[in-house]
Formats: C-alpha cells, sequence, structure tokens
C-alpha cells in the first residue's frame, strides 16, 4: 500500500529535492576532471552502470528478486531519452559555458507543462503560460549572446537537453511506474558511445579521473534515482522545477572553484529564468495549499 496523497507528496518533494541538490556539482565535478569530452563521458557513464549493477545484485540478493529495473515499454522508451540526454547535455557542457547550460536547461518545467498539457491533458493554469512567456524571453536573451559569442551550438544542445528531460519526465508521470533504475541503467547508451569515440585517440585522457569516478559512482546514481522516482509523486512541471537547484547552485561552485564570471546577457536571461520558476513554483505551492484547505 502507498502512503496518503499528502505523504506522497512530501515524499516527491524531498527525493526530487536531493537530486537536484547532488546534479548542481555535477558540471563542477567534470571541470575538475579536466579530460577529453568523450573520455568524461565513457568514464562518469561506466561509474553509474556499475554502481547500478551492483545495487541490483545486492537488492537481489537480498530481498530474493530482481527490484523492478526497465518497466514495459514505458521504461524503455524512458531509459532512451534519458542516455540520449546525458550525451547530448556533455556536448553542451564542453560548447559553452556552465551558466549558461544550466540556465537553459531549466527551461524544461515549461517544456514539461506543454507536453504534459498536449499528451496528458494536463492544461496549464495561466500563471504558468506566463511563466512559460518570461522563460522564453530570458532563453531568447542567452542564445542570442551565444550567437555573438561563438558558442550557439552548445546553447542548442542545452536547449535540446532541456526539451528530452521534460519528454522523460512526462512519460513517467504518465505511466505512473517505478523509474528509480531506468535513469541509472541508461547509461549504457552513453558509455557505448563515449567507447566508441574514443577508440581513434587511442585511449582515456583525464588528467585527475579520481573527481569524475566520484561524480560518476556517487553523485549521478544519487541524483538519477531521486528525479526518476520523483514523477511517481509529483506532477511533470513540478518535478522539472526542482532542477532549479542545478541552475542556481552550478553557476555558484563554478565560480568559487574556476572564477568563472557569467556573461551580463546570460546574468540577466538567467534571472528572469530563476524569477518566472520561483514566482511560479510559489504560486503552485500557495494553489495546492488553498484546494487542500478548501477539501
Amino acid at each position: 500500500m502507498f502512503p496518503t496523497a499528502l505523504s506522497d507528496h512530501r515524499k516527491g518533494l524531498l527525493l526530487t529535492a536531493i537530486g537536484g541538490l547532488a546534479l548542481s556539482v555535477d558540471i563542477p565535478l567534470m571541470r575538475l576532471a579536466d579530460g577529453e569530452l568523450w573520455s568524461i563521458l565513457a568514464v562518469r557513464s561506466i561509474a553509474t552502470l556499475g554502481v547500478t549493477l551492483l545495487v541490483a545484485t545486492a537488492l537481489r540478493l537480498a530481498k530474493g528478486r530482481w527490484p523492478v529495473l526497465v518497466p514495459g515499454w514505458p521504461g524503455l522508451v524512458t531509459g532512451l531519452l534519458y542516455g540520449l540526454t546525458t550525451v547530448i547535455f556533455l556536448l553542451a557542457v564542453f560548447n559553452t559555458s556552465t551558466a549558461n547550460v544550466v540556465f537553459i536547461v531549466a527551461f524544461n518545467p515549461m517544456f514539461a507543462a506543454l507536453l504534459s498539457w498536449i499528451f496528458l491533458k494536463e492544461r496549464p493554469a495561466l500563471a504558468t503560460l506566463i511563466a512559460m512567456a518570461a522563460m522564453i524571453f530570458g532563453v531568447g536573451l542567452i542564445v542570442r549572446d551565444g550567437l555573438s559569442g561563438g558558442h550557439l551550438f552548445g546553447d542548442i544542445m542545452a536547449l535540446l537537453t532541456a526539451f528530452i528531460i521534460a519528454a522523460a519526465i512526462t512519460i513517467s508521470r504518465a505511466s505512473r511506474r517505478e523509474m528509480g533504475f531506468v535513469s541509472l541503467l541508461s547509461t549504457v547508451l552513453p558509455a557505448a558511445v563515449g567507447l566508441i569515440l574514443i577508440m581513434p585517440a587511442g585511449g582515456f585522457s583525464i588528467d585527475h579521473p579520481a573527481w569524475i569516478l566520484f561524480n560518476g559512482a556517487v553523485m549521478m546514481p544519487l541524483a538519477f534515482w531521486c528525479l526518476a522516482t520523483g514523477p511517481r509523486y509529483l506532477s511533470a512541471p513540478e518535478v522539472g522545477m526542482f532542477y532549479l537547484l542545478e541552475t542556481v547552485l552550478a553557476p555558484i561552485w563554478v565560480w568559487l572553484i574556476f572564477a568563472e564570471t557569467p556573461a551580463p546577457m546570460t546574468l540577466i536571461g538567467g534571472g528572469i529564468l530563476v524569477t518566472a520558476i520561483a514566482a511560479h513554483s510559489i504560486w503552485m505551492v500557495r494553489r495546492k495549499s488553498i484546494r487542500q484547505m478548501a477539501g
């Protein structure tokens, strides 16, 4: 039996908050590893996949049965989307600034709201549409700056990452199935891509591999599992909004560690994005509280 609806919602909030915090250190740890793109992709993904298989095996020995790894076609499609997201996300990280990546990826809750409207018939409220318009304007400022700064490709990859994440969250939400292991096992795709593409270069090229191993073996499994489980208890837009933690914190970690200051237009566009998401989140919480009091 599942807990009450209120308990489910609190569980979802806790899981996605932990996932968002763990995700916020992803880019700084990749930067600290200081390696070539495909080497970073391969090692990060292999570490995550290895830990996932160990955990699944331990659960099998402890409980006498395998946990739910890939729940049918929804799980398979979601896994492919998460795997593709990892590849595209790293392309964004290596082709534009950290701030641009996390600010643009923060657009995913609005994509999630749009996809939920189209496919799940969850019509967004007027406040959501207003927030979406503000975020489109903010992303437009960042991408325009990328056009003049020579990193438009990275910005487009970040926007594509946001869309694919939203699609994966929407499918998870629609299926209502256990997806905790799906995002973890999806690392088999980026692991294969990374290994294939480093072969012509003659092997791995990472100056400080301990950082990327820690990222792949500890932080990413925690982040992926929590964020993939969240849609079981929260709406797709709510889950997507917890990516805001990475949006706010990742540029701070990078600024503190590498002294990388975002461009002025990135800060303006990012400020619009953060303000829109924060205001919308507060509005959703207040609306939910009013409905619970009325009920």
